[in-house]
């Protein structure tokens, strides 16, 4: 599926885009949030397959790494909805000013992934995006 994925960049998208399986919007998330696919899909068509996966790519790396150096074992759903919805820009603007900070080294792996999950919450703040699942309502 990679190998495809990567050699038909665009292959996700319909001849008749938007398809009715990507018409509406979807008002529930399932384990990682839908809010951005359809602006997802606009942007890979406006900039292309390959830039389009090179920003996956970018993504995917600052998501391992997030994984990787920040994490409390309690912060792998927020990391991941955070890459979903923020741009990559965002993201590493985070890391870095969170890495710059004169008292990173001396911080833990707890302390670590609250400082930037703060960050991350700010920024989603900041353009009124949510970094939570919408979850199905209870019956």
């Amino acid at each position: 599926m990679r190998g495809f994925l990567r050699d038909n960049p665009l292959s996700f998208l319909c001849g008749e885009y938007p398809c009715a399986r990507y018409a509406g919007e979807e008002a529930c998330d399932s384990f990682i949030t839908v809010q951005n696919r359809r602006a997802d899909m606009e942007k890979a068509r406006r900039i292309g397959g390959e830039a389009y996966t090179a920003e996956q790519a970018e993504k995917a790396e600052l998501l391992g790494r997030m994984l990787s150096e920040y994490n409390d074992g309690r912060r792998k759903t927020l990391y991941c909805i955070a890459v979903n919805l923020l741009e990559t820009d965002e993201l590493r603007a985070a890391l870095s000013s969170l890495e710059a900070r004169p008292e990173f080294g001396a911080l833990s792996q707890k302390e670590r992934a609250a400082a930037l999950a703060k960050l991350l919450q700010e920024l989603a703040a900041q353009r009124g995006i949510g970094l939570e699942l919408r979850r199905k309502p209870q019956k």
